[in-house]
């Protein structure tokens, strides 16, 4: 596929390094401080007292941001007041965790988070509970969920993704006060407190970015006929960590019997192969056919290179090549538009999204965005075709945009992590052709490399002119 003299070709391909064992960052105080500071000077703004922050095992990212950690499996409520007094109301197993809690907050027991069946022994039912916590009497609340909904058509600060007995026992509460949804403040592309990130936060990311590619790349070398799907599947887990996604490792047709996690179906020569994996701080995600040349692909399918695999490929160079500090949302779409036509390619999401905890934060990538692009933003490009009758095609990886200030800081205070940034930049724009923006930092160590067909461990596809 030709372009202004640009080309992308298939050809042999030295294979990027893949960084072992890279030591996790913690957070640290100063970050933690600076946390609240930009949530509490958003409720200040809002003319918000306080702020109900739910969370549960799922959707607990909010939560985390301001008290280190997420209900294990129970639901929570953070209550923070525009003063930063903070009560955690907890259920039976997360008592103990207030202790822990980054945030400096007065623990309250709510036995209606627990599990069923366990004991639920209180004698303050939960608006009483609310009560404890601060909330009073037409006071203005903002409900925080994980949600930020953005319907034309709907109130969008009256639709609400916490429980319904929570929201009951606040309006309760508050029978003349304003009940809002501000999940906003934490997510909303242009001025949430969590679109952008400091140093610390981007050397925390990068170590669940760098496990989930490495992983990734393992399980693509596991990759042969004969073999299942769980058996590739078992290089798709690391130290521990939770998966911030559904993993998938899927060969042929996907879904059947509902079953969405990995089965035990043998690999077959021509088979389409989906591979994803995400982990705190980024998500990588490989589709493409369990091949080695055009001859082994199905007789139907055997332009998939020119056909699907070429054209997605130059729209994601695109991408890597347009993102930067200070391009909005609205080129950026534009220029995969352009690149890769929807109305050709049937993609139907944001071509790109913020990440962080959570693998689909929000998006400032949307027609006639205006949102520009910030310094510390971490963003995945998240292009996702389907053209009828052939398998997909994926190259999806993070990146974090840093300028000369936040690299330099990066640069003395992470060395380690600072060196895996110089390596992938080099790779992408020395061996892929890839031409990157300085503030362009890629999350992961895969990040772009495809391999469409999988089996030719040698061959990748790469931008030349």
């Amino acid at each position: 596929m030709e372009d202004n003299n640009v080309k992308i070709v298939y050809e042999t391909v030295k294979t990027p390094v893949i960084h072992r064992n890279p030591v996790p960052v913690p957070l640290t105080e100063k970050t933690r401080n600076a946390r609240l500071d930009k949530v509490v000077s958003r409720m200040q703004a809002r003319n918000l007292d306080v702020l109900a922050v739910y969370a549960d095992r799922e959707h607990g990212a909010n939560f985390a941001y301001l008290t280190g950690f997420e209900p294990r499996f129970e639901e929570a409520l953070l209550i923070l007041h525009k003063n930063r007094e903070a009560c955690l109301m907890l259920g039976n197993e997360n008592r103990k965790m207030c202790a822990y809690s980054t945030l400096n907050a007065r623990e309250i027991h709510v036995p209606y988070f627990s599990l069923p069946n366990q004991p639920m022994e209180n004698t303050r039912t939960m608006d009483q509970l609310l009560q404890d916590a601060g909330i009073e009497e037409g006071m203005e609340i903002g409900v925080c969920g994980w949600k930020m909904f953005t319907s034309t058509l709907e109130d969008n600060g009256q639709l609400f993704d916490i429980p319904y007995f929570i929201l009951d026992a606040l309006k309760k509460v508050n029978r003349s006060g304003g009940i809002h949804n501000a999940t906003d403040l934490f997510i909303h592309p242009e001025f949430g407190a969590r679109i952008t990130v400091n140093a610390n936060e981007i050397a925390h990311y990068e170590f669940g970015a760098a496990l989930a590619s490495g992983c990734v790349y393992r399980a693509m070398s596991q990759i042969r006929p004969g073999r299942t799907e769980m058996e590739v599947a078992d290089a798709l887990a690391v130290c521990g960590q939770p998966a911030s996604v559904t993993t998938i490792c899927a060969t042929g047709e996907r879904f059947s019997g509902g079953v969405v996690f990995p089965r035990n179906k043998e690999i077959v020569l021509g088979d389409k192969f989906s591979l994803t994996m995400g982990l705190r701080g980024g998500l990588t995600s490989r589709a493409a056919y369990v091949v080695e040349t055009t001859e082994d692909l199905p007789v139907n399918v055997r332009d998939y290179l020119e056909r699907v695999a070429i054209p997605y490929y130059q729209a994601a160079v695109t991408w890597f090549e347009t993102v930067g500090v200070g391009v909005t949302g609205g080129e950026l779409y534009s220029v995969i538009e352009e690149a890769l036509p929807k109305e050709q390619y049937h993609w139907t999401l944001n071509p790109g999204h913020l990440t962080a905890e959570e693998e689909w934060m929000s998006s400032p990538v949307y027609p006639e965005s205006e949102a520009a692009l910030q310094n510390g933003m971490m963003l995945q490009m998240d292009i996702i075709p389907g053209v009828s009758g052939y398998g997909g095609v994926s190259a999806e990886d993070g990146i974090v945009l840093a300028d000369d200030m936040l690299r330099d800081e990066i640069r003395r205070e992470y060395p380690d992590v600072w060196k895996r940034f110089e390596a992938r930049r080099d790779y992408m724009m020395n061996e892929l052709g890839i031409q990157l923006k300085p503030e362009v930092l890629p999350m992961s160590d895969l990040t772009g490399y495809l391999r469409p067909y999988l089996l030719n461990h040698e061959r990748a596809l790469r931008k030349r002119g």
